[in-house]
């Protein structure tokens, strides 16, 4: 029989946010891939899991996972984590899911950590239906992709990096409008965790006036 694939989330930022399970399943499987092993290897460290880790990150992921669904059918079972989240949601994962999908592989994703929920849910916009479109892509195609959420109705669940924030709430001004409602949060579960909510006007004196540090999950809605 095949081995099992799990998909483990691991804490954004606070380390008490991994779950009872999500160590269990780590300590159980026959080996963990990783986005970075240092960095997994410091969490695995706090936890006392010792298995062996492979590099699994988005310049190897092709390569790499031939041999993983071959691992798979050969009857071990194998977790997945990323530096922070879940992975797939903007990390690692989706080309190791749809792989495990192709080859008939049981797949097993565990709930737990991912930024844009805690953002989205205190950021006092729509939340019933939402879109989430991740990273904006860095040169081709970004401002065509603005236009195209521009038109959209639903709350959009963007994320961003500090050194890209000034220019991406300015582009989105341009494209959205400046009646566009938005919540910026960063630094989820960490220490200063931080939210901003206001008009696109508010949230670009705001991201102005301070060196923000951190990822950015950023909640947008121009329909209210």
């Amino acid at each position: 029989m095949s081995g099992i694939l799990y998909f483990v989330p691991t804490p954004v930022g606070n380390l008490e946010d991994m779950t009872f399970r999500a160590v269990k399943v780590l300590k159980e499987v026959d080996y963990i891939l990783c986005e970075d092993t240092r960095t997994s290897g410091i969490l695995l460290k706090h936890f006392e899991i010792s298995k062996p880790l492979k590099s699994y990150h988005l310049h190897n992921e092709h390569q790499a996972t031939e041999k993983v669904i071959t691992d798979l059918k050969s009857g071990q079972n194998i977790a997945i984590i990323t530096d922070a989240g879940t992975p797939g949601i903007s990390d690692p994962g989706y080309l190791l899911g749809k792989a495990g999908a192709d080859h008939h592989i049981e797949m097993i994703c565990l709930p737990g950590a991912t930024a844009f929920v805690p953002a989205l849910v205190v950021s006092g916009l729509p939340n019933n239906e939402f879109l989430f479109a991740g990273f904006l892509p860095q040169k081709k195609g970004r401002q065509t992709k603005l236009k195209q959420l521009a038109e959209e109705k639903k709350t959009i669940v963007l994320y961003e990096s500090p050194h890209k924030i000034n220019t991406t709430l300015e582009q989105i001004k341009e494209f959205f409008g400046e009646e566009t409602k938005i919540s910026l949060s960063r630094e989820i579960s960490k220490k200063f965790e931080e939210t901003k909510r206001g008009t696109i006007n508010e949230l670009i004196e705001f991201s102005k006036s301070k060196t923000l540090k951190g990822e950015i999950v950023l909640i947008v809605n121009n329909s209210i």
